[in-house]
């Protein structure tokens, strides 16, 4: 039998870039536009999820009143909110060099986020990714974010292999639940600030502090030059 050559499906925000906690602040920024106190420590929480499925998930853990037009507010302020921040996110140690390894060694790789294209677009110019040359599948190009599977699904899909043949690398478990979904392997970075046993438990093989701890380890996932 021809043997299955592997793919990565990443994340993007904790996982190849440092957003996370801009994310974060930048959600806290909307939720105190609609007068909604609640500690950061339980937004970041739900951080990689859809902005939609997110806002819903908050707004009834506060018991108030889950509305379209509130939800819309909540994500139009943190999308202007995550605007200013956007300029300063770097990528985590080692993306670049990790990406750039995987092109070489023509290991297929694609993005799948659950942020849309207009918070997305600053950061993957920062990670040196052009989307035209790299399928990057966002949120508003699927149905149902994480931790529906579709965005790696549909990752899987743009690059032309099956799923199954395919790591799904996140920092979050929501990252990790959706690879399960999609019968993917999970590898998660700590790098989102969720902890080992937490990615273990909700899917993940291995576990990497960040993008540079993977690429010393590539020979160990798959990830081996032919």
């Amino acid at each position: 039998m021809p043997v299955s050559k592997t793919a990565f499906l990443f994340d993007l925000d904790g996982t190849l870039v440092d957003s996370v906690y801009d994310h974060v602040l930048a959600w806290h920024d909307a939720l105190l536009a609609e007068n909604i106190e609640l500690p950061v420590w339980r937004i970041h929480r739900r951080i990689g999820m859809s902005g939609g499925l997110f806002a819903n998930m908050l707004l009834r853990e506060t018991g108030l009143e889950i509305s379209q037009e509130r939800i819309a507010n909540l994500r139009r302020v943190h999308k202007e909110s995550y605007a200013k921040r956007s300029a300063n996110v770097r990528p985590l140690p080692g993306a670049r060099e990790l990406l750039a390894y995987l092109t070489q060694a023509k290991i297929p790789w694609a993005i799948a986020t659950s942020g849309r294209m207009e918070t997305a677009g600053p950061v993957l110019k920062t990670l040196g990714v052009d989307p035209a040359k790299t399928p990057v599948v966002t949120r508003d190009q699927v149905r149902f974010a994480k931790p529906d599977p579709d965005l790696f699904i549909e990752a899987a899909d743009r690059l032309g292999i099956d799923i199954t043949t395919a790591s799904v690398v996140g920092d979050a478990i929501w990252d990790m639940l959706a690879a399960r979904r999609a019968r993917a392997l999970g590898i998660g970075l700590l790098s989102g600030g969720y902890g080992e046993e937490e990615l273990v438990r909700s899917g993940a093989y291995r576990v990497f502090a960040e993008p540079a701890d993977m690429l010393r380890h590539i020979d160990e996932i798959g990830g081996r030059q032919v």
